[in-house]
């Protein structure tokens, strides 16, 4: 099962139902309301309906109520802790680790491997950085945030 398989599965179980929705606008690409996620029709890529899809879920179990007003600092807030759910759902320090080990060494490569997009990978990269400072230690490992790398540390 890919990521995006998981994640319909872990909404099955928690009576979330998705929807594949007709958005009218590109500004969204999906929306969470009352147990529901709509996820816009248009995408095809499943790396990017799985961190759309982990988004949302970061909505059903963060936020209440409607935050689309982005101008109220409470519904920013609330933004917020959904992805930073979805960055903690999606992307650990052991797979960054473990994507170093079977030869990732680009942002693609490491994107690709943990089923995400280019871009929801640096921006969990960018959260990581702003919660453990320049690097982080997990295991034998130091991962370095920016620039991004891993290095192995010896006994």
């Amino acid at each position: 099962m890919n990521k995006f398989e998981k994640l319909c599965q872990t909404a099955s179980d928690i009576d979330v139902d998705i929807v594949d929705y007709p958005f009218t606008s590109d500004r969204f690409k999906g929306l969470y309301c009352d147990g529901t996620i709509a996820l816009n029709q248009d995408i095809c890529a499943d790396s990017e309906k799985a961190c759309i899809l982990a988004e949302e879920l970061g909505h059903h179990f963060t936020t209440v109520g409607d935050i689309t007003d982005q101008k109220e600092t409470e519904n920013r807030k609330q933004e917020r802790r959904a992805r930073v759910w979805a960055y903690n759902e999606m992307i650990s320090l052991s797979d960054l680790v473990d994507s170093y080990k079977d030869g990732c060494r680009s942002r693609y490569e490491i994107a690709e491997h943990l089923e995400v997009t280019e871009e929801f990978l640096q921006e969990c990269l960018d959260y990581f950085h702003e919660k453990y400072g320049l690097y982080a230690k997990q295991n034998n490992y130091l991962i370095y945030f920016e620039p991004l790398g891993v290095l192995e540390l010896y006994k």
